[in-house]
């Protein structure tokens, strides 16, 4: 049987411990130790990688302290429009949702797609008439609001600036002081098999229906059992430019370097190149993780089949 493991990201940006109160850093950190159990106990339990990302990501969606499902955003006009994606490595199948409302887990509707509509990526209100036909659960806009996420729109809703979570910006500034609260989740299964889970809520005040990078195949999504799979998280019009996910996998594939390496690769110097701020996570077909950021910090955290485990938030 190989090495089983998963890891975890919760957002990455401009974290820094003095900015965060002892509660609040307390309450991410058992966020984090939530999803990791919850994606580890599939895999101790004989489950697919598949199902492990699915059940991490879930957890985080539930959770009102990140930017995905439950706590997701605000768009400009006053909604919660959600992405997602996920990839099963052994097969390359993979399903994608954009732009979805009132669901409560877009990652179970993107496996829907993956699993029963044909397709790869479903959109607005095509994949919503989808994940009704499929029975997903659904919530009444109510479910999706937070004071505090409304407080985040009200503050920039009149002008021209978006906001990247928690941090307001140009769109043609340089990136600086941002928090990316994408979710997303990689698991090594015991058969060797790879998968990565994505989902977020996307930007404050976002407009015109604007994707980012998470429910992308091969952007910020990526699993294959040849190489590995990847679950990014940043700036997603840079990760896009840079197609991250994939590119990852293409120097394993055809550079031959290490998981550790590849990654290192494309966050700390392709990115960086680009001016793109945010990280990624990882993990092969051996079991080996991942968890590389050119920010501050970055919600994150593994656990595998021989007792290495990891919580974290801070830069080293």
């Amino acid at each position: 049987m190989t090495k089983f493991s998963i890891a975890i990201h919760g957002g990455a940006g401009t974290i820094i411990k003095g900015d965060m109160t002892p509660e609040l850093e307390a309450e991410y950190r058992n966020a984090l130790k939530e999803s990791l159990d919850a994606g580890y106990y599939v895999l101790a339990n004989g489950g697919s990688a598949v199902n492990a990302v699915k059940a991490a990501v879930v957890m985080m969606e539930d959770n009102i302290l990140f930017n995905a499902g439950r706590g997701s955003v605000f768009t400009h006009k006053g909604l919660h429009e959600m992405d997602a994606a996920i990839m099963n490595g052994s097969t390359l199948d993979a399903g994608a949702v954009a732009g979805v409302k009132n669901i409560r887990n877009p990652v179970e509707l993107a496996e829907e797609v993956m699993l029963h509509s044909g397709h790869v990526f479903l959109a607005g209100e095509g994949a919503n008439d989808f994940a009704i036909k499929r029975g997903i659960k659904m919530e009444p806009d109510e479910y999706f609001f937070s004071d505090y996420r409304y407080e985040q729109l009200k503050e920039i809703r009149d002008s021209d600036l978006y906001q990247l979570d928690h941090s307001i910006d140009k769109q043609e500034s340089s990136i600086k002081d941002k928090k990316f609260g994408t979710v997303g989740a990689v698991a090594c299964d015991g058969d060797g098999n790879v998968a990565a889970a994505t989902s977020t809520g996307g930007m404050t005040n976002k407009r015109y229906g604007r994707i980012g990078d998470s429910p992308m195949i091969g952007v910020g999504t990526y699993a294959n059992n040849k190489t590995c799979a990847i679950s990014c998280t940043g700036h997603g019009e840079i990760f896009i430019k840079a197609v991250a996910a994939y590119d990852a996998s293409c120097l394993m594939e055809y550079k031959n370097k290490s998981l550790q390496e590849a990654c290192e690769e494309v966050v700390l110097k392709k990115l960086v190149a680009l001016h793109g701020d945010g990280g990624l996570i990882g993990v092969d077909a051996k079991g080996n993780t991942a968890m590389v950021f050119n920010s501050a910090g970055m919600y994150r955290g593994f656990k595998n089949s021989d007792g290495d485990n990891l919580i974290a938030i801070y830069g080293s």
